[in-house]
């Protein structure tokens, strides 16, 4: 099926960090797509002449943004978003362990993946890297329901052996048994891929390390995912369980788990070592800004990342950050830039990078993350309501970059009109 998309879009193709005309936007644009691939981009003028027998979908009035692109988020945390007031061990004991333990009852899994891929698909999030569940079961459950819903999905078994719930441990050779059976079961089947996730070095000993690290060796194409620096007393107790380490990066390095797919969420505390290994090694930072200011973990340092050479993408983190959008992620992290001393000022082409192309790069996705011909067709329309704010500044804005601005600035999931993924539509707001 073929059908030329009118809208206003705006993507970037390229990274604005580096790129100055990064940001492309065409105010009466067409898109067309064909068996969920875009086939042309272009002025709607241009494609309409080139292609007179396209049915068209007219999107104007709002805008047309390439599928969000979620880096870092937790599939058992979902219903339990909003435990303010704590810094991150409190938070985890009190408010995350103990639903992630509930994960066990695969019933209660199956609810709580609809929930969670409901909640991201509802955002604009088309593609997320998920911290999936301690059980088996309750893996198999999301990637079920991910399927369903079509999100591509690149999640994994979370495993640990201390210092957490005794019901969350494992042993490094059931930790190695349940991920090469996933990774079987899923990995590259449909949209779906996996990812191989301890959940940070704080509870997970050299043995799971060690475990993980054959799996990424054994199956060359699946992803790695762990926290790294995030909180000052969780770097302290690394450093008292791996005394031999150089700092914590180097936990996972010594096991072999640093390399072009590996992502590391937060890294509020890096040290420079640290930041020249994941530059070398192409391994990205996933930048949590609410989840940052929620805990009261810290400001990110977006310039020491940024000049050292690190990738940098975007998360949620879900429940430790304040819900799905990315929106409202990219606006925190516009506010914490520019309260920060050495913060980087950050335009509307950074935030929407940081959402989609950044995200995309980080997972080695080169199918999505813009419009460019050949890529499939992930896409968000924002459209608000008649008669609030952002219909107001959309109606009225100069140009599409300051409507792009207003999208970040008060944008919601209840602005998400409709999203697509490969040419599907996987939500309609109601």
């Amino acid at each position: 099926m073929t059908t030329l998309y009118r809208a206003t879009f705006l993507h970037t193709p390229e990274n604005p960090f580096t790129h100055a005309d990064a940001l492309r936007a065409e105010s009466d644009g067409g898109l067309l797509v064909e068996g969920g691939v875009i086939r042309a981009r272009g002025s709607f003028a241009d494609l309409r002449a080139a292609y007179p027998a396209a049915p068209v979908t007219d999107l104007r009035g709002g805008l047309l943004l390439p599928g969000f692109i979620d880096t870092h988020v937790h599939l058992p945390q979902v219903r339990v978003i909003g435990g303010l007031g704590l810094p991150l061990l409190d938070w985890l004991d009190q408010c995350a362990l103990p639903e992630e333990a509930r994960m066990a009852d695969v019933a209660y899994a199956r609810g709580v993946a609809r929930d969670f891929t409901r909640g991201l698909v509802g955002a604009g999030t088309t593609t997320a890297l998920v911290f999936g569940s301690h059980f088996a079961g309750a893996v198999d459950a999301f990637f079920e329901e991910a399927a369903q819903t079509g999100l591509r999905a690149v999640a994994g078994l979370v495993v640990s052996d201390r210092l957490l719930r005794d019901e969350l441990h494992t042993t490094p050779g059931r930790a190695y048994a349940e991920g090469k059976a996933l990774i079987e079961r899923w990995h590259g089947v449909g949209r779906a891929h996996y990812v191989v996730t301890p959940r940070f070095s704080l509870s997970a000993s050299e043995g799971i390390l060690d475990a993980c690290a054959a799996l990424m060796r054994e199956h060359p194409g699946v992803r790695f995912t762990s926290h790294i620096n995030e909180n000052t007393r969780e770097i302290e107790v690394v450093r008292e369980l791996f005394p031999g380490a150089r700092d914590y990066l180097d936990t996972y390095e010594r096991a072999g788990l640093i390399g072009r797919h590996s992502v590391l969420a937060h890294n509020v505390h890096p040290g420079d070592r640290e930041l020249g290994v994941m530059a070398s090694a192409r391994c990205t930072a996933a930048h949590c800004p609410c989840s940052n200011s929620a805990l009261g973990s810290g400001f990110f340092p977006l310039r020491r990342h940024l000049d050292a050479g690190v990738h940098v993408s975007l998360g949620s983190d879900v429940g430790g950050g304040t819900g799905f959008s990315l929106l409202k992620e990219g606006l925190q992290a516009y506010f914490m830039q520019n309260l920060m001393p050495g913060g980087v000022p950050l335009s509307p082409a950074h935030l929407l990078y940081l959402a989609t192309k950044a995200g995309a790069d980080a997972l080695d996705l080169p199918e999505v993350g813009a419009f460019e011909p050949g890529q499939q067709f992930d896409a968000v329309h924002l459209a608000p309501a008649p008669g609030t704010p952002l219909d107001a500044v959309f109606r009225h804005a100069a140009s599409p970059e300051r409507a792009l601005a207003a999208a970040f600035a008060t944008g919601t999931p209840g602005d998400v009109a409709q999203v697509w993924i490969g040419g599907d539509v996987a939500h309609t707001r109601a």
